[in-house]
Order: structure tokens, then C-alpha cells, then sequence
């Protein structure tokens, strides 16, 4: 089940403005190790989001859904790496939870290069489930890339007078 080469830097990409920011740090930091980078998108069928009454011609295949997320995937690596993208640049699309595709795929890898949101709200943990489950479950290194925060957003409020932030809850059971 993996894909990873011994000296290659595996991302997940998933279109959003953090896994783009990955892929473009993947790709710099294999240039200077002369590595490869290979990034994967990892999807779930979207049946179970459809109601069992849904018109058939309204739910995609799963034919059609890999498809997409194969468009979706090449067009993430046009955008970020352009006219670099070439044989030291690998897609791969899995279908499958993140979570489990991600770490099994950057075994034996160099490392696993994920996408962070810079999170305004103090209520919410600074790694997302997919982050915690790489973090957790990965052979290799996990690099976390940040996406520059937005200047215009509001920054994240002060915690109330005599009240500590919230730290994050655990998540490994075990």
C-alpha cells in the first residue's frame, strides 16, 4: 500500500489554501534534498452525505468521484508548482479516510508534509483530525505548515479576566 520512495517527501492535498501551502514547501525542501515529492489526495465515496430518497442522476459514481479528485489534485499541483511540476513531481489519489491514507502512504518516505490553518478561535485545537491522526499514527516525521494568517481577520480574542484558555483534550485512547 505505499507509494513512498526511500527519499521522497510525501504531502496531502486537498485543495485548501494549507495543503497548498504544503505542497509548496514539499516541493522547495525536496529541491534542496534532491528528493521527490509526492502528494496525495485521499477521498471518501459521498454516498452516505446523500439521502437513500436522493435521485439516482443526482448522486456522482465512484468513477466520477475519483475523477474529480483527480482533476482536483493536478489542478493543485498546476497552481502551486506551474511549469516545475515535472518527474520529481508524483500524484497519487487514494480513496480512503485521510487519516489512514496519509501515514500509510509516507511509510518509508523522508517525511509527510501537512497543511495547518491558522485557527482565530481559541476553542479550537491548533491540529485538525486528520493532523492529530498523521501526528499520531505516521512512521516518518510530520511537518506541519502554517498558511501566513490573513491580516485582515480578527485576531483571536483574550482570554476572559481570572479565566485560563481551554487547552486542547487529548485525542489518543490508546
Amino acid at each position: 500500500m505505499t507509494e513512498a520512495a526511500d527519499n521522497s517527501i510525501v504531502v496531502g492535498v486537498d485543495g485548501s489554501e494549507a495543503s497548498l501551502a504544503a505542497l509548496r514547501w514539499a516541493a522547495e525542501q525536496a529541491s534542496s534534498m534532491h528528493a521527490d515529492v509526492i502528494a496525495v489526495h485521499a477521498w471518501e465515496p459521498a454516498g452516505a452525505r446523500f439521502a437513500s430518497y436522493a435521485p439516482v442522476p443526482v448522486r456522482p459514481t465512484a468513477a466520477e468521484q475519483r475523477a474529480e479528485a483527480a482533476r482536483m489534485l493536478a489542478a493543485a499541483v498546476r497552481e502551486v508548482l506551474g511549469p516545475r511540476s515535472g518527474r520529481s513531481i508524483r500524484v497519487v489519489v487514494v480513496e480512503g479516510p485521510p487519516a489512514r491514507v496519509l501515514p500509510a502512504r509516507a511509510s518509508g518516505a523522508l517525511l509527510l508534509a501537512l497543511g495547518r490553518s491558522a485557527y482565530a478561535q481559541r476553542e479550537l485545537p491548533a491540529l485538525g483530525t486528520v493532523g492529530r491522526a498523521c501526528v499520531r499514527c505516521a512512521t516518518v516525521p510530520v511537518v506541519m505548515v502554517p498558511v501566513a494568517p490573513d491580516p485582515a481577520a480578527p485576531s483571536a480574542a483574550a482570554p476572559e479576566a481570572g479565566r485560563p484558555a481551554r487547552a486542547p483534550r487529548p485525542v489518543c485512547a490508546g
